[in-house]
């Protein structure tokens, strides 16, 4: 399971570098060429640059979770997507209008698998009952 966890956090981390990177140092390139940005207007190269300034803070912070598996860095990085996530995913649910329905669609399944990646990871974290047989081990231990 740890090393699912691991991939989990480095596939977030990636994510979030890579959106990072590109916002950050070409953001019209951003804003003119990944899916759905450019049809939620206007472009703004302040805010575009700031949204990519914060992915590359959010993904150092994964990365480290990635390379520590520190229980309190791993859950803090996985919540604090989600705290970017969930609101990023609902302010989309509501703001379709210059969206063909495949582009609607494209983008909540892109939103929603930014939403569910870390909670499934979170849920990776959580303590395992103790098993019958592991149980039983202990005891004649």
């Amino acid at each position: 399971m740890n090393v699912l966890l691991r991939a989990g956090i480095w596939l977030t981390a990636f994510i979030e570098l890579a959106i990072g990177v590109v916002a950050t140092m070409t953001p019209q390139a951003f804003y003119d060429y990944m899916p759905w940005v450019n049809l939620a207007p206007p472009y703004s190269e302040h805010l575009i640059r700031d949204y990519g300034a914060m992915n590359l803070a959010l993904g150092l912070v994964t990365v480290v979770a990635a390379i520590t598996m520190d229980r309190r860095m791993v859950h803090t990085a996985l919540a604090a997507y989600l705290l970017f996530a969930i609101p990023h995913l609902l302010f989309h649910l509501t703001h379709h209008h210059n969206y063909a329905m495949a582009q609607a669609v494209g983008e909540t399944a892109a939103l929603t698998f930014a939403v569910l990646l870390p909670v499934t990871l979170l849920a990776l974290t959580w303590p395992r009952p103790a098993t019958a047989t592991s149980r039983s081990s202990r005891r004649s231990a």
